[in-house]
Protein backbone atom coordinates (compact mmCIF):
# COMPACT_ATOMS: atom_id res chain seq x y z
CA UNK A 1 0.00 0.00 0.00
CA UNK A 2 1.19 3.53 -0.78
CA UNK A 3 2.28 5.36 2.36
CA UNK A 4 -0.37 7.85 3.46
CA UNK A 5 0.43 10.05 6.43
CA UNK A 6 -3.21 10.03 7.44
CA UNK A 7 -2.97 6.33 8.11
CA UNK A 8 -0.17 6.64 10.64
CA UNK A 9 -0.34 10.20 11.94
CA UNK A 10 -2.89 12.99 11.79
CA UNK A 11 -1.70 15.88 9.66
CA UNK A 12 -3.38 19.22 9.10
CA UNK A 13 -4.62 20.01 5.62
CA UNK A 14 -2.00 22.80 5.72
CA UNK A 15 0.89 20.40 6.45
CA UNK A 16 3.89 20.34 4.11
CA UNK A 17 2.83 16.99 2.62
CA UNK A 18 -0.45 18.48 1.39
CA UNK A 19 0.86 21.95 0.46
CA UNK A 20 0.74 21.60 -3.34
CA UNK A 21 -2.43 19.56 -3.22
CA UNK A 22 -4.09 22.44 -1.37
CA UNK A 23 -2.58 25.15 -3.64
CA UNK A 24 -3.59 23.25 -6.79
CA UNK A 25 -7.14 22.82 -5.49
CA UNK A 26 -7.46 26.54 -4.70
CA UNK A 27 -6.06 27.39 -8.13
CA UNK A 28 -8.42 25.23 -10.19
CA UNK A 29 -11.41 26.40 -8.17
CA UNK A 30 -11.00 29.87 -9.66
CA UNK A 31 -12.96 28.32 -12.53
CA UNK A 32 -15.54 26.85 -10.16
CA UNK A 33 -16.04 30.29 -8.59
CA UNK A 34 -16.44 31.81 -12.05
CA UNK A 35 -19.10 29.25 -12.93
CA UNK A 36 -20.94 30.11 -9.69
CA UNK A 37 -20.86 33.79 -10.68
CA UNK A 38 -22.50 32.87 -14.00
CA UNK A 39 -25.24 30.95 -12.17
CA UNK A 40 -25.79 33.76 -9.63
CA UNK A 41 -26.08 36.39 -12.38
CA UNK A 42 -29.40 34.93 -13.56
CA UNK A 43 -32.02 35.79 -10.95
CA UNK A 44 -31.45 39.56 -10.53
CA UNK A 45 -30.72 39.99 -14.25
CA UNK A 46 -33.94 38.25 -15.33
CA UNK A 47 -35.94 40.73 -13.27
CA UNK A 48 -34.17 43.59 -15.10
CA UNK A 49 -34.45 41.94 -18.54
CA UNK A 50 -38.15 41.29 -17.99
CA UNK A 51 -38.86 44.91 -17.04
CA UNK A 52 -39.49 48.01 -19.13
CA UNK A 53 -35.88 49.08 -18.42
CA UNK A 54 -34.42 46.02 -20.17
CA UNK A 55 -31.02 46.81 -21.78
CA UNK A 56 -32.11 44.66 -24.76
CA UNK A 57 -35.12 46.85 -25.48
CA UNK A 58 -38.37 44.82 -25.35
CA UNK A 59 -38.85 42.97 -22.04
CA UNK A 60 -38.26 39.21 -22.13
CA UNK A 61 -41.40 37.07 -22.13
CA UNK A 62 -41.97 34.30 -19.59
CA UNK A 63 -41.07 31.68 -22.22
CA UNK A 64 -37.85 33.50 -23.16
CA UNK A 65 -36.90 33.87 -19.49
CA UNK A 66 -37.53 30.17 -18.98
CA UNK A 67 -35.15 29.28 -21.83
CA UNK A 68 -32.49 31.73 -20.61
CA UNK A 69 -32.66 29.98 -17.25
CA UNK A 70 -32.74 26.38 -18.42
CA UNK A 71 -30.31 26.43 -21.37
CA UNK A 72 -27.43 26.29 -18.90
CA UNK A 73 -28.60 22.74 -18.14
CA UNK A 74 -28.44 21.68 -21.80
CA UNK A 75 -25.02 23.31 -22.10
CA UNK A 76 -23.88 21.45 -19.00
CA UNK A 77 -25.03 18.15 -20.51
CA UNK A 78 -23.00 18.92 -23.65
CA UNK A 79 -19.96 19.88 -21.58
CA UNK A 80 -20.19 16.67 -19.53
CA UNK A 81 -20.02 14.56 -22.68
CA UNK A 82 -17.38 16.57 -24.56
CA UNK A 83 -14.95 16.89 -21.65
CA UNK A 84 -15.57 13.31 -20.57
CA UNK A 85 -14.40 12.17 -24.01
CA UNK A 86 -11.41 14.53 -23.97
CA UNK A 87 -10.14 13.75 -20.45
CA UNK A 88 -8.23 10.57 -21.29
CA UNK A 89 -7.26 11.76 -24.76
CA UNK A 90 -5.65 15.14 -24.14
CA UNK A 91 -5.25 15.08 -20.35
CA UNK A 92 -6.68 16.87 -17.34
CA UNK A 93 -4.47 19.95 -17.66
CA UNK A 94 -5.25 20.64 -21.31
CA UNK A 95 -8.96 20.22 -20.57
CA UNK A 96 -8.64 22.85 -17.85
CA UNK A 97 -7.25 25.35 -20.36
CA UNK A 98 -10.20 24.70 -22.68
CA UNK A 99 -12.73 25.10 -19.81
CA UNK A 100 -12.06 28.83 -19.62
CA UNK A 101 -12.87 29.61 -23.27
CA UNK A 102 -16.69 29.14 -23.32
CA UNK A 103 -16.98 30.95 -19.98
CA UNK A 104 -15.09 33.96 -21.37
CA UNK A 105 -17.35 33.88 -24.44
CA UNK A 106 -20.40 33.91 -22.13
CA UNK A 107 -19.42 37.20 -20.48
CA UNK A 108 -18.57 38.75 -23.86
CA UNK A 109 -22.01 37.75 -25.20
CA UNK A 110 -23.76 39.19 -22.11
CA UNK A 111 -21.98 42.51 -22.68
CA UNK A 112 -22.56 42.67 -26.45
CA UNK A 113 -26.12 41.25 -26.44
CA UNK A 114 -28.43 42.87 -29.01
CA UNK A 115 -31.34 40.47 -28.49
CA UNK A 116 -32.31 37.37 -26.53
CA UNK A 117 -30.46 35.01 -28.91
CA UNK A 118 -27.15 36.33 -27.55
CA UNK A 119 -28.33 35.31 -24.07
CA UNK A 120 -29.38 31.86 -25.30
CA UNK A 121 -25.93 31.27 -26.80
CA UNK A 122 -24.17 32.69 -23.75
CA UNK A 123 -26.10 30.60 -21.25
CA UNK A 124 -25.49 27.47 -23.31
CA UNK A 125 -21.73 28.21 -23.35
CA UNK A 126 -21.74 28.94 -19.60
CA UNK A 127 -23.40 25.56 -19.08
CA UNK A 128 -20.84 23.85 -21.30
CA UNK A 129 -18.02 25.30 -19.22
CA UNK A 130 -19.81 24.35 -15.99
CA UNK A 131 -20.44 20.82 -17.25
CA UNK A 132 -16.73 20.49 -17.93
CA UNK A 133 -15.90 21.87 -14.49
CA UNK A 134 -18.00 19.13 -12.85
CA UNK A 135 -16.18 16.40 -14.81
CA UNK A 136 -12.58 17.60 -15.09
CA UNK A 137 -11.88 19.25 -11.74
CA UNK A 138 -13.24 16.52 -9.39
CA UNK A 139 -11.14 13.89 -11.19
CA UNK A 140 -8.04 16.13 -11.19
CA UNK A 141 -8.39 16.84 -7.44
CA UNK A 142 -9.16 13.22 -6.52
CA UNK A 143 -6.08 12.02 -8.42
CA UNK A 144 -3.61 14.44 -6.85
CA UNK A 145 -4.99 14.25 -3.27
CA UNK A 146 -3.98 11.87 -0.48
CA UNK A 147 -6.75 9.81 1.13
CA UNK A 148 -6.58 11.89 4.32
CA UNK A 149 -7.59 15.14 2.60
CA UNK A 150 -9.34 13.95 -0.56
CA UNK A 151 -12.82 14.40 0.88
CA UNK A 152 -12.10 17.91 2.20
CA UNK A 153 -10.43 19.10 -1.01
CA UNK A 154 -13.12 17.56 -3.23
CA UNK A 155 -16.05 18.97 -1.25
CA UNK A 156 -14.62 22.49 -1.62
CA UNK A 157 -16.01 22.51 -5.17
CA UNK A 158 -19.56 23.25 -4.02
CA UNK A 159 -18.25 25.81 -1.52
CA UNK A 160 -16.76 27.78 -4.41
CA UNK A 161 -19.90 27.36 -6.51
CA UNK A 162 -21.95 28.62 -3.54
CA UNK A 163 -19.61 31.58 -3.01
CA UNK A 164 -19.82 32.39 -6.69
CA UNK A 165 -23.63 32.24 -6.69
CA UNK A 166 -23.93 34.57 -3.67
CA UNK A 167 -21.33 37.02 -5.04
CA UNK A 168 -22.87 36.84 -8.54
CA UNK A 169 -26.33 37.51 -7.12
CA UNK A 170 -25.06 40.51 -5.15
CA UNK A 171 -23.04 41.95 -8.05
CA UNK A 172 -25.91 41.53 -10.52
CA UNK A 173 -28.27 43.18 -8.00
CA UNK A 174 -26.14 46.25 -7.30
CA UNK A 175 -23.89 46.78 -10.36
CA UNK A 176 -25.03 47.94 -13.77
CA UNK A 177 -25.82 45.30 -16.39
CA UNK A 178 -22.76 46.24 -18.47
CA UNK A 179 -20.23 46.63 -15.65
CA UNK A 180 -20.37 43.10 -14.18
CA UNK A 181 -19.23 41.24 -17.37
CA UNK A 182 -16.28 43.64 -17.74
CA UNK A 183 -15.06 42.64 -14.26
CA UNK A 184 -15.75 38.90 -14.29
CA UNK A 185 -14.34 38.18 -17.76
CA UNK A 186 -10.85 38.60 -16.24
CA UNK A 187 -11.28 35.52 -13.99
CA UNK A 188 -11.14 32.84 -16.73
CA UNK A 189 -7.99 34.53 -18.08
CA UNK A 190 -6.42 34.51 -14.60
CA UNK A 191 -7.37 30.83 -14.31
CA UNK A 192 -5.64 29.92 -17.58
CA UNK A 193 -2.44 31.69 -16.52
CA UNK A 194 -2.50 30.11 -13.04
CA UNK A 195 -2.89 26.55 -14.36
CA UNK A 196 0.43 26.85 -16.24
CA UNK A 197 2.29 26.20 -12.97
CA UNK A 198 0.47 22.93 -12.25
CA UNK A 199 1.48 19.46 -13.46
CA UNK A 200 -0.57 16.78 -15.16
CA UNK A 201 -1.80 14.08 -12.75
CA UNK A 202 0.47 11.03 -12.18
CA UNK A 203 -2.38 8.62 -13.03
CA UNK A 204 -2.92 10.11 -16.49
CA UNK A 205 0.82 10.14 -17.22
CA UNK A 206 1.23 6.51 -16.14
CA UNK A 207 -1.73 5.50 -18.27
CA UNK A 208 0.03 6.94 -21.31
CA UNK A 209 3.43 5.40 -20.50
CA UNK A 210 5.10 8.67 -19.43
CA UNK A 211 6.62 7.21 -16.26
CA UNK A 212 9.38 9.81 -15.82
CA UNK A 213 6.91 12.70 -15.94
CA UNK A 214 4.53 10.76 -13.67
CA UNK A 215 7.28 10.35 -11.08
CA UNK A 216 8.10 14.08 -11.11
CA UNK A 217 4.40 14.91 -10.88
CA UNK A 218 3.97 12.55 -7.93
CA UNK A 219 6.87 14.16 -6.03
CA UNK A 220 5.46 17.62 -6.85
CA UNK A 221 1.96 17.00 -5.48
CA UNK A 222 3.16 15.00 -2.45
CA UNK A 223 5.83 17.66 -1.78
CA UNK A 224 8.56 14.98 -1.68
CA UNK A 225 12.26 15.45 -2.39
CA UNK A 226 13.24 13.37 -5.43
CA UNK A 227 16.24 11.02 -5.07
CA UNK A 228 19.64 12.22 -6.26
CA UNK A 229 19.86 11.41 -10.00
CA UNK A 230 23.53 10.40 -9.87
CA UNK A 231 23.32 7.93 -6.98
CA UNK A 232 21.32 4.99 -8.33
CA UNK A 233 22.02 2.77 -5.33
CA UNK A 234 20.73 5.39 -2.87
CA UNK A 235 17.76 6.13 -5.15
CA UNK A 236 16.80 2.45 -5.06
CA UNK A 237 16.34 2.65 -1.28
CA UNK A 238 15.00 6.20 -1.17
CA UNK A 239 11.66 6.44 0.69
CA UNK A 240 10.11 8.78 -1.89
CA UNK A 241 11.19 6.51 -4.76
CA UNK A 242 9.83 3.42 -2.99
CA UNK A 243 6.53 5.22 -2.38
CA UNK A 244 6.20 6.15 -6.05
CA UNK A 245 7.12 2.64 -7.22
CA UNK A 246 4.38 1.18 -5.01
CA UNK A 247 1.91 3.77 -6.31
CA UNK A 248 2.90 2.99 -9.92
CA UNK A 249 2.32 -0.74 -9.44
CA UNK A 250 -1.10 -0.09 -7.91
CA UNK A 251 -2.13 2.20 -10.77
CA UNK A 252 -1.00 -0.22 -13.47
CA UNK A 253 -2.60 -3.18 -11.71
CA UNK A 254 -5.95 -1.37 -12.02
CA UNK A 255 -5.89 -1.97 -15.79
CA UNK A 256 -5.74 1.72 -16.75
CA UNK A 257 -3.40 1.03 -19.68
CA UNK A 258 -5.81 -1.48 -21.24
CA UNK A 259 -8.49 -0.54 -23.76
CA UNK A 260 -11.97 0.01 -22.34
CA UNK A 261 -14.56 -2.49 -23.58
CA UNK A 262 -18.30 -2.98 -23.05
CA UNK A 263 -17.48 -5.69 -20.53
CA UNK A 264 -15.98 -3.07 -18.24
CA UNK A 265 -19.45 -1.52 -17.94
CA UNK A 266 -21.72 -4.54 -18.26
CA UNK A 267 -20.68 -6.68 -15.32
CA UNK A 268 -22.53 -7.17 -12.04
CA UNK A 269 -20.26 -5.07 -9.72
CA UNK A 270 -20.17 -2.11 -12.16
CA UNK A 271 -23.92 -2.25 -12.84
CA UNK A 272 -24.51 -2.10 -9.07
CA UNK A 273 -22.22 0.94 -8.85
CA UNK A 274 -24.09 2.75 -11.63
CA UNK A 275 -27.38 1.81 -9.97
CA UNK A 276 -26.23 3.49 -6.75
CA UNK A 277 -24.99 6.52 -8.70
CA UNK A 278 -28.37 6.83 -10.46
CA UNK A 279 -30.23 6.72 -7.14
CA UNK A 280 -27.80 9.29 -5.73
CA UNK A 281 -28.41 11.62 -8.71
CA UNK A 282 -32.22 11.40 -8.79
CA UNK A 283 -32.41 11.89 -5.02
CA UNK A 284 -30.02 14.83 -5.25
CA UNK A 285 -32.13 16.60 -7.87
CA UNK A 286 -35.72 15.53 -7.17
CA UNK A 287 -35.22 16.21 -3.46
CA UNK A 288 -35.03 19.84 -4.58
CA UNK A 289 -31.44 20.41 -3.47
CA UNK A 290 -30.84 22.60 -6.53
CA UNK A 291 -34.29 23.66 -7.71
CA UNK A 292 -35.75 25.03 -4.46
CA UNK A 293 -32.79 27.38 -4.07
CA UNK A 294 -33.52 28.75 -7.55
CA UNK A 295 -37.08 29.54 -6.45
CA UNK A 296 -36.34 30.76 -2.92
CA UNK A 297 -38.05 34.12 -3.48
CA UNK A 298 -41.26 32.45 -4.63
CA UNK A 299 -41.30 30.05 -1.66
CA UNK A 300 -40.93 33.00 0.70
CA UNK A 301 -43.78 34.78 -1.07
CA UNK A 302 -45.99 31.66 -0.75
CA UNK A 303 -45.29 31.60 3.00
CA UNK A 304 -46.18 35.27 3.43
CA UNK A 305 -42.64 36.43 4.18
CA UNK A 306 -42.49 40.22 4.11
CA UNK A 307 -38.70 40.53 4.28
CA UNK A 308 -36.79 41.79 1.25
CA UNK A 309 -36.51 38.83 -1.22
CA UNK A 310 -32.94 39.77 -2.22
CA UNK A 311 -31.87 39.88 1.42
CA UNK A 312 -33.51 36.51 2.16
CA UNK A 313 -31.84 34.91 -0.87
CA UNK A 314 -28.41 36.17 0.21
CA UNK A 315 -29.00 34.93 3.79
CA UNK A 316 -30.00 31.48 2.52
CA UNK A 317 -26.92 31.49 0.26
CA UNK A 318 -24.73 32.29 3.26
CA UNK A 319 -26.35 29.43 5.18
CA UNK A 320 -25.53 27.14 2.25
CA UNK A 321 -21.89 28.19 2.40
CA UNK A 322 -21.79 27.47 6.13
CA UNK A 323 -23.15 23.95 5.50
CA UNK A 324 -20.55 23.27 2.82
CA UNK A 325 -17.80 24.52 5.15
CA UNK A 326 -19.05 22.03 7.76
CA UNK A 327 -18.80 19.29 5.13
CA UNK A 328 -15.20 20.28 4.31
CA UNK A 329 -14.28 20.03 8.00
CA UNK A 330 -16.19 16.81 8.76
CA UNK A 331 -16.05 14.67 5.61
CA UNK A 332 -12.66 13.04 6.28
CA UNK A 333 -13.45 12.59 9.97
CA UNK A 334 -16.98 11.17 9.90
CA UNK A 335 -16.95 9.73 6.37
CA UNK A 336 -19.16 10.26 3.33
CA UNK A 337 -21.95 7.88 4.28
CA UNK A 338 -22.80 9.38 7.70
CA UNK A 339 -22.88 12.95 6.36
CA UNK A 340 -24.93 12.02 3.29
CA UNK A 341 -27.60 10.11 5.21
CA UNK A 342 -27.82 12.76 7.94
CA UNK A 343 -28.17 15.43 5.27
CA UNK A 344 -30.87 13.52 3.40
CA UNK A 345 -32.92 12.88 6.55
CA UNK A 346 -32.63 16.50 7.73
CA UNK A 347 -33.51 17.89 4.33
CA UNK A 348 -36.61 15.70 4.13
CA UNK A 349 -37.77 16.93 7.54
CA UNK A 350 -37.14 20.57 6.57
CA UNK A 351 -39.19 20.24 3.38
CA UNK A 352 -41.94 18.53 5.35
CA UNK A 353 -41.90 21.54 7.70
CA UNK A 354 -42.40 23.95 4.76
CA UNK A 355 -45.40 21.93 3.53
CA UNK A 356 -46.93 21.88 7.02
CA UNK A 357 -46.34 25.62 7.46
CA UNK A 358 -48.31 26.28 4.28
CA UNK A 359 -51.13 23.84 5.17
CA UNK A 360 -51.52 24.30 8.92
CA UNK A 361 -50.63 27.93 9.58
CA UNK A 362 -52.95 30.85 8.96
CA UNK A 363 -51.74 33.82 6.89
CA UNK A 364 -51.98 35.94 10.05
CA UNK A 365 -49.67 33.58 11.95
CA UNK A 366 -47.14 33.55 9.11
CA UNK A 367 -47.26 37.34 8.85
CA UNK A 368 -46.66 37.74 12.59
CA UNK A 369 -43.83 35.19 12.52
CA UNK A 370 -42.15 36.19 9.26
CA UNK A 371 -38.81 34.93 10.54
CA UNK A 372 -40.02 31.30 10.66
CA UNK A 373 -39.88 30.52 6.89
CA UNK A 374 -36.42 32.09 6.75
CA UNK A 375 -35.19 29.91 9.62
CA UNK A 376 -36.61 26.75 8.00
CA UNK A 377 -35.07 27.60 4.62
CA UNK A 378 -31.72 28.30 6.28
CA UNK A 379 -31.94 24.94 8.07
CA UNK A 380 -32.60 23.20 4.74
CA UNK A 381 -29.73 25.10 3.13
CA UNK A 382 -27.28 24.08 5.87
CA UNK A 383 -28.32 20.43 6.17
CA UNK A 384 -28.55 19.91 2.38
CA UNK A 385 -25.09 21.40 1.93
CA UNK A 386 -23.52 19.15 4.56
CA UNK A 387 -24.01 16.08 2.37
CA UNK A 388 -26.56 15.99 -0.46
CA UNK A 389 -25.05 19.00 -2.29
CA UNK A 390 -21.36 18.83 -1.36
CA UNK A 391 -20.51 15.12 -1.54
CA UNK A 392 -22.11 13.85 -4.75
CA UNK A 393 -18.99 14.35 -6.91
CA UNK A 394 -16.48 12.72 -4.59
CA UNK A 395 -18.77 9.75 -3.89
CA UNK A 396 -19.29 9.12 -7.61
CA UNK A 397 -15.55 9.28 -8.33
CA UNK A 398 -14.66 7.04 -5.39
CA UNK A 399 -17.29 4.44 -6.35
CA UNK A 400 -16.10 4.11 -9.97
CA UNK A 401 -13.21 1.75 -10.89
CA UNK A 402 -10.03 3.53 -12.07
CA UNK A 403 -10.16 2.03 -15.56
CA UNK A 404 -13.53 3.59 -16.43
CA UNK A 405 -13.44 6.53 -14.02
CA UNK A 406 -13.18 9.30 -16.63
CA UNK A 407 -15.87 7.93 -18.94
CA UNK A 408 -18.03 6.79 -16.01
CA UNK A 409 -17.84 10.23 -14.41
CA UNK A 410 -18.76 11.83 -17.73
CA UNK A 411 -21.83 9.60 -18.09
CA UNK A 412 -22.82 10.23 -14.46
CA UNK A 413 -22.45 14.00 -14.80
CA UNK A 414 -24.41 13.96 -18.08
CA UNK A 415 -27.24 12.20 -16.24
CA UNK A 416 -26.87 14.74 -13.42
CA UNK A 417 -27.13 17.67 -15.87
CA UNK A 418 -30.19 16.12 -17.54
CA UNK A 419 -31.92 15.90 -14.15
CA UNK A 420 -30.94 19.51 -13.36
CA UNK A 421 -32.72 20.53 -16.57
CA UNK A 422 -35.74 18.37 -15.65
CA UNK A 423 -35.93 19.67 -12.07
CA UNK A 424 -35.65 23.33 -13.16
CA UNK A 425 -38.49 22.74 -15.62
CA UNK A 426 -40.88 20.78 -13.37
CA UNK A 427 -40.45 22.61 -10.05
CA UNK A 428 -41.99 25.96 -11.08
CA UNK A 429 -44.79 24.09 -12.85
CA UNK A 430 -45.47 21.98 -9.76
CA UNK A 431 -45.38 24.97 -7.41
CA UNK A 432 -47.82 26.94 -9.60
CA UNK A 433 -50.14 24.06 -10.63
CA UNK A 434 -50.02 21.56 -7.75
CA UNK A 435 -49.10 24.01 -5.00
CA UNK A 436 -46.15 24.39 -2.64
CA UNK A 437 -47.25 21.64 -0.17
CA UNK A 438 -47.51 18.96 -2.91
CA UNK A 439 -44.09 19.97 -4.26
CA UNK A 440 -42.49 19.77 -0.82
CA UNK A 441 -44.16 16.41 -0.06
CA UNK A 442 -42.70 15.02 -3.30
CA UNK A 443 -39.25 16.35 -2.44
CA UNK A 444 -39.47 14.99 1.10
CA UNK A 445 -40.54 11.56 -0.18
CA UNK A 446 -37.49 11.48 -2.48
CA UNK A 447 -35.30 12.17 0.56
CA UNK A 448 -36.95 9.24 2.35
CA UNK A 449 -36.43 6.98 -0.68
CA UNK A 450 -32.76 7.97 -0.90
CA UNK A 451 -32.25 7.54 2.84
CA UNK A 452 -33.59 3.97 2.72
CA UNK A 453 -31.87 2.79 -0.48
CA UNK A 454 -28.51 4.46 0.10
CA UNK A 455 -28.63 3.57 3.79
CA UNK A 456 -28.96 -0.11 2.85
CA UNK A 457 -26.55 -0.31 -0.09
CA UNK A 458 -24.09 2.63 -0.23
CA UNK A 459 -20.65 1.63 1.11
CA UNK A 460 -18.27 4.00 2.88
CA UNK A 461 -15.69 5.20 0.32
CA UNK A 462 -13.40 7.56 2.24
CA UNK A 463 -10.44 5.14 2.52
CA UNK A 464 -10.59 3.87 -1.07
CA UNK A 465 -7.43 4.25 -3.14
CA UNK A 466 -7.72 6.14 -6.41
CA UNK A 467 -5.54 3.50 -8.11
CA UNK A 468 -8.28 0.84 -8.32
Amino acid sequence: MVFEPSQTQKLSIFSARYRWQFIATMTVHIMTLTHGLAVGWLSPSLRLLGSENSPLGPPLTIVQSSWVGSLIGLGSLTGNIIFGLLLDRIGRKMCMYILAIPNMAYWVLIYTAQDVNYLYAGRFLAGMSGGGVYVVLPIFIAEIADNGVRGALSSMAMMYVGMGIVIGFALASYLSYYLMPCIIVALPAIFMISVIGLRETPQYLLKHGRDGEAERSYYFYKNLTPPAPNDKEAAHHDAAKMEFDTFRLQVLSGGVTQSITWRDFFNVPTIKIFGLIFVLIICNQLSGSFAIFNYTSHIFAELGNKLDPNTCTIVVGAAQLFGILCAVVLVDRLGRRVLLLTSMAGMGLGELAIALLKICCTPEFLEENGWLPLVVMCFIAVIASVGVISLIFIIIIELLPAKIRSLGTSLSMATFSAFIFVSLKIYPTMIYDEGLPATMFMSSSMCLFGFIVLGLYLPETKDRLMTH
